[in-house]
């Protein structure tokens, strides 16, 4: 991260090469001219965000290290892994559009004759350093290399969960295309991504690839990889839209105003792949809930049932106080609720939106009791949408 205490030349050969590198030159430049970036940092839609967890580190030590908590978090068995083959996402799809989610965030869309790579991370765990840090909890279904030829890989934001240093190494041997928020081409260059192959785009900017338009949309999160994190690189959501469909991935964000104004310019969406694990009350802002991830599919949508939700950022790693199983069972009831579409394919098994969608809830086979099933939240504040009354959708206060 600029700003780190990595300054001079020896120092700097000791940092890890995970951290990445710092944005600098023109890069930096066109950082500082953009409008989302204010008093030296990028802004978040919506007013201020709080990135860092609230309220004391003694109430989190304490959820984190419960006995009966931590059995929640892990599953009980295997996580299912549909075994997937080249020769599975070989065969154009019918439909014109074939989803597969790899875990976590990475997904692979097959939208009208193109190949699109969602947030890949191959690593196993999601951290700067091989010996610690979230560790998978499944292997991924298929190697980067068994997946054929990928036409672009879309980056979120530049958190270690999202961008992967082994995965893009991987992918830099390739002639694939990189389309990434400001400032976040800073890390793949240093990791021998070539600059002709990088489309840095800011929030509302798009790029042409072949017949795909991919567009930065605005998300309400946070970046950083070093010691420091002095928020240098931007995060997006991002949209992709080909000749008869489209498709919008939401990478991290919290729940905000801006989803009805994305889909209102690029919407409506054959699918969303909608972050619904990793939340808690102590980081409200920076990660939905699964009710909340359902309603930013509907603002998504225009403010009605449409599509298909393909839940994303749960299951493969343990990054919050929430029991594993949690965001499934409780997407699953609130789409219900919703009258609304969810496809819940185990890691590594294609659909196809407009087909059959997985709907089998395969985590419970592997997973210990959640704390409580969802419950409609009593009323909100209208602002954020978050429930003002005495029920947690966290289930942890």
């Amino acid at each position: 991260m600029a700003g780190s205490p990595f300054r001079s030349p020896k120092l700097r050969s000791l940092r890890p090469t995970g951290f990445g590198a710092d944005p600098g030159g023109e890069r930096m430049a066109r950082i500082r001219r953009s409008p989302h970036f204010e008093d030296g940092v990028f802004q978040n839609p919506g007013g201020p965000t709080r990135t860092r967890p609230s309220g004391s580190a003694r109430d989190l030590a304490k959820v984190y290290f419960d006995k009966e908590s931590r059995a929640r978090r892990t599953p009980h068995g295997d996580i299912p892994v549909h075994p997937t083959t080249l020769a599975d996402i070989s065969r154009p799809p019918a439909t014109g559009l074939r989803v597969t989610w790899m875990g976590h965030s990475s997904v692979l869309a097959e939208i009208d004759g193109h190949r699109v790579l969602f947030d890949p991370v191959w690593g196993e765990r999601c951290s700067p350093f091989p010996f610690a840090g979230p560790r998978r909890l499944h292997p991924a279904p298929l190697p980067p290399a068994a997946l054929g030829p990928v036409d672009v890989v879309v980056i979120s934001h530049d958190h270690y969960d999202h961008l992967d240093l082994p995965t893009i190494k991987a992918l830099a041997g390739t002639d694939t295309l990189f389309s990434v928020p400001l400032g976040v081409g800073a890390h793949l260059e240093h990791w021998g991504v070539p600059a002709d192959r990088l489309r840095e785009l800011d929030w509302h900017e798009t790029t042409k690839v072949g017949g795909l338009t991919l567009t930065a949309a605005p998300a309400r999160h946070f970046c950083g990889r070093g010691l420091r994190n002095t928020q240098h690189t931007l995060w997006a959501s991002w949209v992709v839209t080909g000749g008869e469909h489209r498709v919008y991935h939401s990478g991290d964000t919290g729940y905000f105003g801006g989803f009805a104004e994305i889909g209102a310019a690029h919407g409506p969406f054959d699918v969303t792949m909608i972050q619904v694990g990793a939340y808690s009350d102590f980081w409200p802002d920076i990660h939905m809930t699964p009710e909340e991830g359902v309603r930013s599919h509907l603002d998504l949508q225009g403010g009605a049932p449409a599509g298909v939700l393909l839940p994303i950022h749960w299951g493969t790693f343990n990054l919050a106080p929430h029991a594993w199983a949690e965001p499934g069972e409780w997407i699953r009831d609130a789409a219900e609720e919703a009258g609304q579409a969810v496809a819940f394919p185990r890691p590594g098994e294609p659909f196809e939106p407009a087909g059959h969608l997985p709907g089998e809830a395969w985590w419970r086979a592997v997973s210990g009791p959640i704390a409580h099933p969802w419950r409609r939240p009593r009323s909100t504040d209208g602002v954020t949408g978050r429930s003002t009354g005495d029920l947690d959708l966290a289930g942890e206060r």
